[in-house]
């Protein structure tokens, strides 16, 4: 499996190829705002396709992020999750994130 990067405008597309198959893709957006000098990055859309997941490819997109975010200079990196889906929050914090507030959101 390879690990393809793709920039576009403030995020990195990243997704996980085999022999030409796009296996999942996710993004990671790079933020930069007054009160840090330093980025950070915001972890979205991270989608493995049904008939592959169980099989590490999600964590590996993560882990490769996380790495870039690093590369960015990034001082941290954020992934949001619905409350409903604790086992998306246990993957998360397997993958080495902490549970660390709430996300307050506004549909427009």
């Amino acid at each position: 499996m390879e690990i393809h990067k793709e920039t576009k405008q403030n995020a990195i597309r990243l997704s996980a190829v085999e022999n030409g198959e796009e296996l999942g893709a996710m993004y990671l957006y790079v933020i930069h705002n007054d009160s840090h000098k330093e980025p950070y990055g915001l972890l979205e859309d991270i989608l493995v396709k049904e008939e592959h997941r169980k099989k590490g490819i999600g964590g590996a997109l993560v882990k490769e992020a996380i790495a870039e975010a690093k590369r960015l200079g990034c001082y941290k990196v954020i992934g949001t999750s619905r409350f409903s889906r604790e086992h998306v929050h246990a993957w998360y914090e397997k993958l080495g994130l902490k549970k660390h507030g709430y996300e307050f959101r506004m549909d427009l």
